[in-house]
């Protein structure tokens, strides 16, 4: 049932000796509650008897300085869990982005926008959140509850029994009924989530061009209908999620009435007639059970937390299954198309046709994201619709190849007509983008998303309609450069598939295939 979460959790590539730290210092903030706990309840009972001042010193000290260190370790335990939490995520997203990278990029392009967000974002936070609400949270726990129930064991077996079984229940039971509200909410809730996550980007996204089709409001109104969906999910969960939440206090309430109890029967009505409990005794065994529920109280939380991250390891550890590595052959020679013809190294092909002739769908499967024999090898599709980061524009490029020097870069960027506006910015080509593709016009976004093909690595270069949004002159300049082997954009060496719906006058390609006409 773990399978893939101990997968997933082997992203985060978390180190023991940190994982030890942060329960070490958990067990030392409860541990100091406890002997607070313990220590207290002796200082009180003594201090009714009155005896001399000097009997209670050291005890006095010992609760001011349990009451500190509690809070100190406290602090600790913080930083270690957030510290391994944290460091964790990192490691998980790079090794993530570096396994999908690596391997068949069709796993990604076949999903949703919304769902591919999800899991390399909303799916890592979930999982980091392991380190923080569970693992350590339940190792803590498990040692303060044997610990609580050996000291009561000293004074009492009976009393200890309860309070064993009083924090199973609030242990154990609460932390069950809180995983099923989780489940119901992630199982019923996480597609509603995802549908919805889809449709609010999309309009988000493409607002302006949906309202000119006269679909924004039909946009709108499936995000309506997912959110809604999801709201249904969380209060069907709520349901096992409030006895959960009920099951700690009626536990804490059943410990110390039976502690009561039982020190009660022991130590007799009349201060010890009835057997051997004094009132010390009699105070620790009611007091220890309440400190001892502290360590329970996290429990359910963790529960949630594990239930989550099961179900976001398995999106991530599917993700990843789907996108197997395959080898990047670096051939100069490539085989036959079929409907694109003969490629040879350095050829420039154009593919024209009208919208929904199926030119993109074509360039998806030459690069192997749509499975087909068309495949080519060593082939890299540049989609019309890439991401530009919020970061700066040498990073985005970078994205096509980390090792990309500012030279190549801006090299890149003059060749597709931006070097004079990236001379003219005050960061230069460390400038960063502030929003993503918001930050530019949809000219400079499509440059942008030219220039990082441009420093890709790969021999054959796929890009779909790479000339969108500018204008007719400087558009049809830039195509006629891309199909001209002597253009002086993309190295001589490198094969060009350009798809575009019409191309202009003058074009030098050496092969121009009509999906309109020959498909």
């Amino acid at each position: 049932m773990f399978t893939d979460l101990r997968r997933a959790l082997g992203l985060f590539e978390l180190a023991p000796s940190r994982i030890l730290m942060a329960v070490a210092a958990g067990v030392a903030t409860l541990g100091s509650a406890l002997t607070l706990a313990a220590v207290s309840a002796w200082l009180i009972t003594r201090a009714w008897q009155m005896p001399p001042v000097l009997d209670l010193t050291v005890a006095v000290v010992g609760v001011r300085a349990l009451g500190i260190s509690r809070g100190v370790f406290r602090y600790l335990e913080r930083l270690a869990t957030h510290d391994t939490a944290l460091r964790g995520m990192v490691s998980a997203r790079t090794r993530l982005y570096e396994k999908l990278a690596d391997g068949d990029a069709g796993a990604t392009v076949t999903l949703r926008r919304g769902d591919v967000l999800a899991r390399a974002g909303a799916d890592v936070d979930v999982l980091g959140d392991v380190v923080i609400r569970a693992i350590v949270p339940i190792c803590v726990s498990a040692v303060m509850m044997v610990a609580a129930v050996g000291l009561l064991a000293f004074i009492s077996p009976t009393a200890a029994l309860i309070l064993a079984l009083a924090l199973v229940v609030a242990g154990v039971l609460a932390p069950v009924l809180a995983a099923r509200s989780a489940s119901i909410a992630e199982s019923e809730g996480a597609s509603a989530r995802a549908d919805f996550t889809e449709a609010a980007v999309r309009a988000l996204d493409h607002g302006a061009e949906l309202r000119v089709a006269g679909r924004l409001d039909e946009t709108l109104a499936e995000a309506s209908v997912s959110n809604r969906l999801s709201v249904r999910a969380r209060d069907r969960a709520a349901i096992p999620g409030a006895f959960a939440d009920a099951a700690l206090p009626l536990s804490i309430g059943a410990s110390v009435l039976g502690s009561l109890l039982v020190g009660t029967v022991l130590f007799g009505p009349s201060g010890g007639a009835a057997g051997s409990m004094t009132p010390m005794a009699l105070a620790i065994l009611v007091l220890v059970p309440l400190a001892a529920f502290e360590a329970t109280a996290p429990l359910p939380g963790a529960a949630v937390a594990l239930t989550k991250a099961r179900v976001s390891a398995s999106r991530i550890v599917g993700l990843l299954d789907e996108s197997q590595f395959r080898e990047k052959l670096r051939s100069r020679a490539l085989g036959p198309v079929a409907g694109v013809g003969q490629l040879e190294a350095g050829s420039r092909i154009a593919v024209v046709g009208p919208s929904g002739a199926g030119k993109t769908t074509l360039l998806m499967q030459l690069a192997g994201l749509i499975p087909s024999e068309k495949h080519l090898d060593g082939a890299r599709f540049f989609a019309e619709d890439a991401h530009l980061f919020d970061t700066s524009i040498l990073e985005n490029l970078r994205v096509a190849r980390g090792e990309v020097d500012a030279d190549e870069a801006f090299a890149a960027l003059e060749a597709v007509g931006l070097g004079e506006w990236i001379s003219e910015l005050s960061g230069g080509i460390d400038t960063n983008l502030i929003g993503g593709a918001r930050a530019v016009s949809g000219g400079q976004r499509r440059r942008l998303l030219l220039a990082r093909a441009l420093v890709s690595d790969a021999p054959v270069l796929l890009l779909d309609e790479p000339t969108e949004h500018l204008d007719d002159a400087g558009g049809g300049e830039l195509l006629r450069r891309l199909l001209d082997r002597d253009g002086g954009v993309v190295d001589r060496a490198k094969t060009v598939v350009v798809v575009t719906h019409q191309l202009p006058i003058g074009t030098r390609a050496d092969q121009v295939v009509d999906l309109g006409c020959s498909l």
